[in-house]
């Protein structure tokens, strides 16, 4: 049985197809949402209507089509499925639905033959450009289909040094966003992320960039010795309490194991995952640590994608990056839920958290945009990293000075929903008004019960371009899913928009004379 959204997220999906002849569309949905849940259940209703349709499920690490094909299975036993992984010793390109990974299959799509639909996971990985394997096999593809259509999926819509993965010249077309990670916290279908600031921090003064990344044998010359292993192993020891799954994220395999090895010097019982550890090894390591058999794994480029468990509270971010991606990618291994866990504090050596933002709400850089703190700041009292608008520390209490005082406050350290205020809506109305930059931009305006209360205005600014229409339009999309709406004709004017129905209330944050709105309820 498929959760609202899951369903949302289907539906949406038909919904653009029949709208868009031409073009491939990408879903983004947080990890731990049930993507493969989405996968199953589209692949199941697309056989059922069209029963010739051929589909390709497509990713590029063995761990992940084994996770996909189990999902898929665990919904439709009887589904007519194959896998062609040389990973996984297996080439069944034969069924009506083929899980696949990207370095098997990108010189045999001959072997393939005809597909309809081309899913692909971890859709960031596709490159802007027409060269990569995806790339390849796409176009091979497509030379014996021309009608291929391609879905994507991913957690994090947007690649190192480009951007959004929907701004040309990229493959996909539009964005399409079912549900946001805040949502889900609040529905309790994810846990939530804590932060701290650590004392141990690391000196990136003289690591190069390339490619708009950090250098990795520079990164690891600059992190990488016993008395800083030391420290960072006392520290994250000194900060867990009783929490008992531990994830460290390190620079490189030479890290991940020093780090290791700082632990177990100090008793935690730790492991080690490399892409060099040979997959019995792995899985008896991950298995272990998921019975709780293991406290802290200590990975370098692993276990960012295609690790699943649930049971992680902790997480120490060690390894320094300017990707949002990668960043959003190693703190999602934290939000899934699980017994007996209430969140997962992440301790961030790197400092990620003021590099990309919030989690819910990061960062992505454009095409030669210099990196810049993002919007937040530290606890003077117990060094929590808590969102700028946040003006009581949900850890120790302390008060920032503030004008005026007396907001309600949340428990929202790393995460946006900070500082909120709830009132009751009876009606909206929307308009297209010019912003103070001369652009045309949507507004809405929220209109309360009691006079006593302010009407709030809510700003898209869908024609601005870059990042920040990115953000407009996945607010807007997320409202057009919640009324069934559609926001196709956007630009030839608002009329659908008018006829929505308003939410019941709103929260929301007063950012200086704006106001923030963090959630609509029907």
């Amino acid at each position: 049985m498929l959760r609202d959204y899951q369903q949302r997220a289907i539906d949406m999906l038909n919904d653009w197809f029949t709208r868009h002849p031409e073009g491939h569309p990408v879903i983004e949905m947080p990890t731990g949402s049930g993507k493969s849940h989405v996968i199953a259940a589209y692949c199941q209703e697309a056989l059922a209507e069209w029963p010739e349709t051929r589909i390709l499920m497509l990713t590029h690490v063995k761990e992940l089509i084994e996770q996909n094909a189990a999902k898929m299975r665990e919904y439709w036993p009887t589904a007519p499925l194959g896998i062609y992984s040389a990973g996984l010793r297996q080439r069944d390109a034969s069924q009506s639905i083929v899980f696949g990974g990207v370095q098997s299959l990108a010189r045999k799509a001959d072997e393939i033959g005809h597909v309809d639909l081309l899913i692909v996971d971890e859709a960031h990985r596709i490159p802007a450009g027409a060269a990569g394997q995806y790339r390849k096999l796409i176009d091979d593809l497509t030379a014996i289909n021309p009608a291929l259509r391609v879905i994507g999926l991913t957690a994090t819509p947007y690649r190192l040094s480009h951007g959004m993965i929907t701004d040309p010249p990229a493959l996909f077309s539009s964005l399409i966003v079912p549900v946001t990670y805040m949502e889900l916290l609040k529905a309790g279908h994810l846990a939530r992320l804590t932060c701290k600031r650590t004392a141990t921090t690391y000196d990136l003064d003289n690591v190069r960039r390339r490619g708009g990344e950090y250098v990795e044998a520079d990164l690891d010359a600059a992190v990488n010795d016993l008395k800083t292993n030391d420290d960072v192993a006392a520290e994250i020891i000194q900060h867990a309490g009783e929490r008992r799954s531990w994830i460290v994220f390190a620079v490189s395999v030479a890290h991940a194991y020093g780090l290791r090895d700082a632990l177990l010097r100090r008793g935690v019982t730790a492991a080690t995952v490399v892409g060099e550890t040979p997959s019995d090894e792995r899985a008896d390591i991950i298995a272990a640590f998921k019975r709780g058999e293991i406290q802290a794994i200590t990975n370098a480029n692993v276990l960012t994608t295609g690790f699943d468990a649930p049971n992680v509270d902790l997480i120490a971010a060690c390894r320094p990056t300017l990707s949002t991606s990668l960043y959003v990618q190693m703190l999602g291994r934290g939000t899934r839920t699980a017994e007996g866990k209430k969140d997962c504090l992440v301790l961030d050596f790197a400092g990620i958290v003021s590099t990309h933002g919030p989690f819910d709400n990061p960062r992505p850089r454009k095409p030669g945009q210099k990196a810049g703190d993002a919007p937040v700041k530290v606890c003077p009292e117990c060094d929590t990293l808590v969102h700028l608008s946040v003006m009581e520390c949900p850890t120790c209490g302390h008060v920032w000075e503030r004008k005026p005082p007396s907001l309600k406050l949340h428990d929202d350290p790393i995460l946006s929903d900070a500082a909120e205020e709830t009132i009751p809506v009876t009606s909206w109305n929307w308009s297209i008004e010019t912003s103070a930059a001369g652009k045309k931009m949507l507004s809405v305006r929220y209109y309360p019960r009691s006079l006593s209360q302010p009407i709030i205005r809510e700003n898209f600014v869908v024609w601005h371009g870059g990042s920040a229409t990115y953000m407009a339009m996945k607010k807007l999309a997320a409202i057009a899913a919640r009324v069934n709406g559609t926001i196709a004709g956007l630009d030839n004017g608002i009329d659908e928009l008018q006829g929505w129905p308003p939410p019941k209330e709103i929260s929301f944050r007063r950012n200086g004379k704006y106001f923030d709105v963090t959630r609509r309820a029907w």
